[in-house]
């Protein structure tokens, strides 16, 4: 679902307040995200700016957003060039999903200046940008150069050119008349006629239109009857009104499992019972909840790109060691061919010779003594021979050791990597992902920054109740785990894990009653839930008694070997 310019000129309603309130913090959490917050007599207010792609967008916010410890670049230009600014306009051309937002600010020489902030709101080219009181680009969150564009440069230096406008009607200025005649002149499916004919409409407001004109059939621009054309006037005149007297119904439709799928100004029909329905109080709160857990996952997945490409390189990188050792390990299945050989020429030393390139012997460890052909380095005695066979025999006994060792460690590590990888995918917050930095550099798998930072917070274990009201512990990660499960949990408390499935350490604390099945049930669908297996159904989780919990020397954080388990299968659920 995109942005439209009649919602954003809703949202820019919502914003007109701001009106001669001065920015007080400007904040960058991502790449393609800023946040401006503005301070007045009447309080305080935040303004999320958006350009990415899928969540291109600009309204006031509530939600708290994690900021980066280094700030990007575009923030400190901004931070130096409009800090405590003073907000004078919020202008908007028409329907066009930009909105510049205009401020009165100090230079480096002290004299007052007049900077734009220019939001553009357009799917994949969204942008902000800053323009100078010359109208010349300062800068831009997104540079586009020749190389990206011939018709339209976002450069510093460069004079700043607003986006290529079509020529189609603004529905809150054109007149009945207008939208019947243009309408009612073209062929086509209706929604599609209106999207090409109105200015800042989206998909789902005409398909509304559509939908009403049509009374729930679909119905095409040239057969429109004189019924239908009034209809449909009168829902775009609805539509007006609702906008220009900000009686705007603000509606989010989901699915039956709850995921986001359209909004609008207005209320919307079209979806029948397929979808669940929703009236939000504002513009503003409904692109708040909208778009909440797409940009947590998008914020957490840009600050965490880093580490998933560190863990899928060396996750490669140790299966590729693994199959070339895998490869030796198989070659040193003859080495007991290799000592055969050498038994053969010790027995018949007699027979031999310096000089012999080969030796047909008769084969003594087969009851059938067949005649078998060894091959001989001339250059050596027959005992030098023997010896060979019997050097490469023990090198081969000694190359199957070293690297069973080294294969099992291979497979240790790669649990341990998957385990890692689990947890990344989990990660909530940024101080979840210091966490995982931290004990990716105590593995070496990071190298320790030359610069003094502060340490991140260490967070406690996420505590959860049963229905009952017994207390469970989730482990946040594989340090955590082994704090939990070998420092913090009771030896009579009951452990659990799933099986074979990377996940968090659970502990169900018991107070040294045996827990009911009620219970254990629902450790074992919060132990699936927090793990690998997440999206799975009918997850298998081994329990125990924490006594029966051990941690093998030298292993890695978050590896345990247990005892004396049981096992159920459960379907992972979240718990309030």
């Amino acid at each position: 679902m995109a942005l439209d310019g009649a919602y954003l000129y809703a949202v820019r309603q919502e914003l007109l307040p701001l009106i001669d309130s001065r920015i007080e913090k400007i904040h960058q959490p991502t790449r393609e995200e800023l946040i401006l917050a503005f301070r007045s007599r009447n309080g305080g207010a935040k303004v999320l700016i958006s350009c990415a792609a899928d969540r291109a967008r600009v309204h006031l916010t509530q939600i708290p957003v994690e900021n980066p410890k280094t700030p990007h670049m575009f923030c400190m230009l901004l931070r130096k060039r409009l800090g405590n600014g003073r907000l004078l306009a919020i202008r908007q051309d028409g329907l066009e999903r930009v909105l510049y937002f205009d401020f009165s600010c100090i230079n480096e020489l002290g004299d007052v200046v007049q900077l734009t902030l220019a939001c553009e709101i357009m799917g994949r080219y969204s942008n902000l940008i800053l323009i100078d009181e010359k109208g010349i680009v300062a800068d831009s969150m997104k540079r586009v150069d020749a190389t990206m564009s011939s018709k339209r440069l976002v450069l510093p230096g460069v004079a700043y050119m607003a986006p290529p406008r079509d020529d189609r009607l603004n529905f809150l200025t054109a007149s009945s008349e207008e939208i019947r005649n243009v309408v009612s002149g073209k062929n086509g499916e209706l929604s599609k006629v209106l999207l090409q004919t109105l200015e800042g409409v989206s998909p789902v407001l005409v398909r509304e239109w559509a939908f009403y004109t049509g009374q729930g059939k679909p119905c095409r621009s040239e057969l429109l009857t004189t019924d239908q054309l009034d209809r449909l006037c009168y829902c775009i005149q609805r539509a007006k009104i609702l906008l220009e007297q900000k009686k705007a119904v603000f509606t989010m439709v989901s699915t039956r499992e709850g995921q986001p799928k359209d909004f609008s100004f207005l209320p919307l029909h079209q979806y029948g019972t397929l979808m669940v329905t929703k009236i939000m109080p504002s513009a503003s709160a409904l692109l708040d909840e909208f778009y909440a857990s797409r940009d947590r996952v998008a914020r957490l997945k840009q600050r965490a790109n880093d580490l998933f490409h560190l863990l899928l390189h060396t996750t490669e990188r140790i299966q590729r060691r693994i199959a070339s050792q895998s490869e030796e390990l198989e070659a040193c299945s003859e080495k007991d061919n290799e000592k055969r050989k050498a038994d053969l020429i010790s027995a018949n030393l007699y027979r031999l010779q310096k000089g012999d390139t080969q030796a047909v012997l008769e084969d003594f460890y087969d009851p059938n003594c067949p005649k078998v052909t060894i091959s001989l380095d001339s250059r050596l005695t027959p005992p030098q021979n023997a010896q060979k066979y019997y050097q490469a025999y023990k090198k081969a006994c000694t190359a199957e050791k070293i690297l069973t060792e080294q294969i099992a460690k291979g497979r240790e590590e790669l649990v341990y990597l998957d385990s890692v990888l689990d947890v990344l995918s989990r990660a909530e917050t940024e101080n979840d992902l210091d966490q995982l930095r931290m004990e990716l550099q105590e593995q070496g798998y990071l190298r320790l920054s030359g610069r003094k930072s502060k340490p991140a917070k260490l967070l406690p274990p996420m505590v959860y109740t049963t229905s009952d009201g017994t207390r469970i512990m989730v482990g946040r990660n594989n340090r955590q785990n082994d704090q939990l499960t070998l420092k913090i949990a009771n030896k009579n408390d009951i452990w659990l894990h799933t099986q074979n499935i990377p996940g968090s350490h659970v502990i169900l604390e018991t107070g040294g009653k045996e827990p009911t099945l009620e219970v254990l049930k629902e450790a074992a669908q919060l132990a699936a839930y927090h793990s690998k297996a997440r999206n799975s159904a009918q997850v298998p989780v081994d329990y125990c008694q924490v006594r029966y919990v051990k941690k093998p020397a030298g292993a890695k954080p978050g590896m345990v070997i247990f005892s004396n388990q049981h096992t159920l299968y459960v379907v992972p659920k979240q718990m309030e």
